[in-house]
């Protein structure tokens, strides 16, 4: 507090963490969410338009299962809701646990929250299901059509597991080993 009685504005900048977590996580949400939108208005359900030959296309598609149209029928929509905030809390806790001059951490947990909350603003906006347009293959054989959310989910998980890989081991009993 001043000697006036208002509140003293913190004037110290942003720590490395927080820099990053933010940006990446705002950066990430908002180009899943325009993108989406312009796929809802630009793309046929179900027509697939050729970016790079048969290798990219967009391919507007809806689903209202999770990852790879896993599903648990009509309670999906819900379940998988009530998933994603439990995770976002979660991932915002470990966020909030890292040390301010981290940052591989912190860019790991912010792609993976603004994948599921991107995936979690489609869920809850309409009972169509998750927009997913990117469609990636060959002639023969396509991947599982995708999102920008969805991307943020993978590279920050895989970017997390290599982190706890390549980190030393916090379990006190690996400290003592047997003689």
């Amino acid at each position: 507090m001043t000697a006036t009685g208002t509140p003293k504005m913190s004037t110290a900048p942003a720590a490395p963490r927080d820099r990053i977590y933010w940006s990446l996580l705002i950066g990430v949400l908002l180009a899943d969410l325009l993108s989406k939108q312009w796929a809802e208005r630009a793309l046929g359900l179900h027509a697939p338009e050729e970016v790079v030959g048969h290798w990219l296309r967009w391919t507007l598609t809806y689903n209202t299962g999770a990852a790879m149209n896993l599903s648990v029928g009509s309670a999906s929509r819900i379940v998988f809701s009530v998933i994603a905030l439990g995770m976002l809390v979660y991932l915002f806790r470990l966020y909030r646990g890292s040390h301010p001059t981290e940052r591989a951490t912190p860019a790991a947990l912010a792609l993976i929250s603004a994948g599921a909350l991107g995936n979690l603003v489609d869920r809850l906006r309409h009972s169509k299901g998750v927009v997913d347009f990117i469609d990636v293959g060959t002639a023969d054989w396509r991947f599982w059509t995708f999102n920008v959310a969805d991307m943020g989910v993978t590279i920050g998980a895989v970017l997390l597991a290599l982190l706890m890989w390549r980190s030393p081991s916090t379990n006190p009993s690996d400290e003592n080993p047997p003689q």
